[in-house]
C-alpha cells in the first residue's frame, strides 16, 4: 500500500466518523422541534423494530408540536409505545389517525444535560478519529518494513495523518460549539 492511498483512506475513514458524529447530534433535543428529534426512534412493526420515519411522515404543523402520520393508521397504538420507550420526555397524544407530541420548553437543567452529551458525543468522535490515526500509523510502518516507503515517506505520511486528525478535530470542536449555542438559545 502506497503513501497516497493509506492518506486517501484515512482522510474517507476520518470524515465517515464526523458524519457519524453529526448524525447523532439530530437525535438530541433543542428547543426547537425538529422531526429529527424522532424519525429514528425504534418502534416494534410487523414483527420487528423499525425506525418511526419508515413507517410514518413527520412534520412540524405548529413551532412546538410534531405530528406524526403513520402510512397505516393501525400502528398509531405500536408508534406512541415506541415513542414512550424512546424516552424523550414526550407525551404523545393519538386520535387514532395520528400522534401528536407537544414538545415542552426545556428547562435550564435539561439543556445543561444536553450540552453535556454533546461534549460526551464530541470525545467519541474525537476518540474514532485518533484511533483512525493510530491503525494508520501501523499501517505506514507495515508498508515501510516491506519496502514499500522509506523511512523519510513513512515519516511524512505520519505527519500528514496528523494534519489531517488536527483537521478534523477542529471540525468536531465547531460541530459542537454550534450545536451547544442552538441548544442554549432555543
Amino acid at each position: 500500500m502506497n503513501s497516497d492511498q493509506i492518506l486517501s483512506e484515512s482522510r474517507d475513514k476520518m470524515e465517515k466518523g464526523v458524519e457519524f458524529f453529526r448524525e447523532s447530534l439530530n437525535g438530541l433535543r433543542t428547543g426547537r422541534v425538529s422531526p429529527a428529534l424522532v424519525e429514528n426512534i425504534r418502534v416494534d412493526a410487523y414483527g420487528s423494530p423499525m425506525p418511526l420515519n419508515q413507517l410514518a411522515s413527520i412534520s412540524v404543523p405548529e413551532p412546538r408540536t410534531l405530528l406524526v402520520k403513520p402510512f397505516d393508521p393501525s400502528m398509531c397504538t405500536a408508534i406512541e409505545k415506541g415513542i414512550l420507550k424512546g424516552d424523550i420526555g414526550i407525551m404523545p397524544e393519538t386520535d387514532g389517525k395520528v400522534v401528536r407530541l407537544a414538545v415542552p420548553m426545556m428547562s435550564q437543567e435539561q439543556r445543561d444535560k444536553m450540552t453535556g452529551r454533546v461534549k460526551e458525543l464530541a470525545e467519541q468522535a474525537r476518540v474514532v478519529v485518533r484511533n483512525i490515526r493510530r491503525d494508520q500509523n501501523k499501517a505506514a510502518e507495515t508498508a515501510r518494513k516491506a519496502s514499500e516507503l522509506s523511512e523519510d515517506l513513512e515519516r511524512d505520511l505520519k505527519d500528514e495523518i496528523q494534519k489531517l486528525v488536527k483537521s478534523m478535530e477542529s471540525e468536531i470542536d465547531q460541530i459542537a460549539a454550534a450545536r451547544t449555542k442552538e441548544i442554549q438559545e432555543s
